[in-house]
């Protein structure tokens, strides 16, 4: 099964984006648009792990998390990868507390658990957006949203996620856990 690690951001900040690329929808030739349902910020992508995989991977994710603090985080900027001009990946970037060594210790704990397929890639705190199939230059849609900065939130949880592919891409949760009480409150 294709399994990843994400935090979920609450709605009302996710309301925010929306809002901020709503003129921006199905504007750009070539970008689709995910579902606002499949919205999340990944910690760490596992690819496919074997079944028998999964209880240790639970377990050890569980104890990773939970020695983590609460983050308090905001979206603040919109970007692109590999670069605005020669983007595939359009995404909006958080700041606030390092979610580095949560994703570190995710990653780390997947390893030991088996799912071998973990993602190396340099964590770069972001939500996906939008896609294209072939470098296309956003440097406009990016420049239009200059200036944007979301309210303040936390991330309280982290959930181990199935990825089902397809026409239609498709999430289930397989669990959650709670980071650690964070002692700004």
């Amino acid at each position: 099964m294709r399994l990843f690690a994400a935090v979920v951001p609450p709605d009302e900040v996710l309301d925010e984006i929306a809002r901020a690329i709503a003129p921006h929808v199905g504007q750009v030739p070539g970008l689709r648009w995910p579902d606002r349902a499949t919205w999340h910020i990944t910690l760490g992508f596992f690819g496919e792990v074997p079944e028998p995989v999964l209880p240790e991977l639970e377990e050890r994710l569980a104890r990773a998390v939970h020695r983590h603090p609460v983050a308090h985080l905001a979206f603040d900027h919109f970007g692109a990868f590999s670069s605005a001009r020669r983007a595939r990946v359009f995404w909006v970037g958080v700041t606030g507390d390092s979610m580095v060594r949560l994703a570190d210790s995710v990653k780390a704990g997947a390893r030991r658990a088996g799912a071998a397929q973990t993602d190396e890639k340099r964590f770069h705190p972001h939500l996906t957006l939008a896609r294209a199939k072939t470098e296309t230059d956003l440097r406009p849609l990016v420049e239009s949203l200059e200036g944007f900065s979301g309210s303040p939130w936390r991330a309280e949880r982290v959930r181990l996620v199935r990825s089902h592919t397809g026409p239609q891409v498709r999430y289930e949760s397989l669990a959650e856990w709670a980071l650690a009480p964070s002692e700004r409150g």
